[in-house]
């Protein structure tokens, strides 16, 4: 009897000292579970965006650009905004180009986004139509729903019937890929523009004219 009545004792009291002890031992891992909860995930990189320049914004880039006065470059910016609204991006560039019945373009300038810094970006194309000849000429390019700059790099042939001279300014439109650029030309370089068939846009001079 003395001994079952020891071991009992021993087991009673074991399981007292256990008890606090688990009792302690619960909260701790409330602790650290706690800590290792995930805290809240942080938004998604913005790697699309789709911030875009206002008619006053664009009037006036294109005034400085051409050194134009802003009443004859307000009516040009007009009637792109009427026709495709407002750009997310443009393009302030030159172009040289010559042809005899058929000819070739090359150009080059800076694509300016909103919150982006310039790049410098290239293009070329043929052009093809009854002259002869070489000029040079700024152009300035709207640019909508580029989203990614990658976007810009593909061929865009022209807009059959887009083509219009406001004010000195000769534009036309070109699409492809759900992006659609509007080139400004100025007088001298309207050749280029009626006759271009379409034009390529890539990160890196390419001489190769097709």
């Amino acid at each position: 009897m003395t001994v079952r009545f020891l071991a009992a004792a021993s087991v009673l009291s074991l399981a007292l000292l256990a008890a606090p002890a688990g009792a302690q031992e619960r909260p701790a891992a409330n602790l650290v579970a706690q800590a290792d909860e995930p805290s809240e995930a942080p938004p998604p990189a913005d790697t699309e965006r789709d911030e875009t320049y206002n008619e006053d914004e664009v009037t006036h880039a294109v005034s400085d650009f051409f050194g134009m006065a802003s009443e004859s470059a307000a009516k040009a910016v007009e009637r792109v905004f009427s026709d495709l609204g407002e750009p997310d991006g443009y393009i302030k560039g030159e172009e040289g180009s010559g042809a005899f019945i058929a000819g070739v373009r090359y150009g080059s300038g800076w694509l300016v986004r909103k919150g982006f810094e310039p790049v410098k970006v290239y293009w070329k194309g043929p052009s093809v139509g009854f002259d002869f000849g070489g000029n040079a000429s700024k152009v300035f390019t709207l640019v909508y729903n580029l989203r990614q700059q990658r976007r810009l790099y593909q061929r865009f042939p022209g807009v059959e019937g887009s083509f219009y001279f406001i004010a000195g300014l000769g534009v036309n439109y070109m699409r492809s890929g759900g992006v659609t650029l509007a080139p400004m030309r100025t007088g001298l370089g309207l050749r280029a523009g009626v006759n271009a068939h379409y034009q390529v846009y890539s990160d890196r001079r390419d001489w190769f004219p097709l």
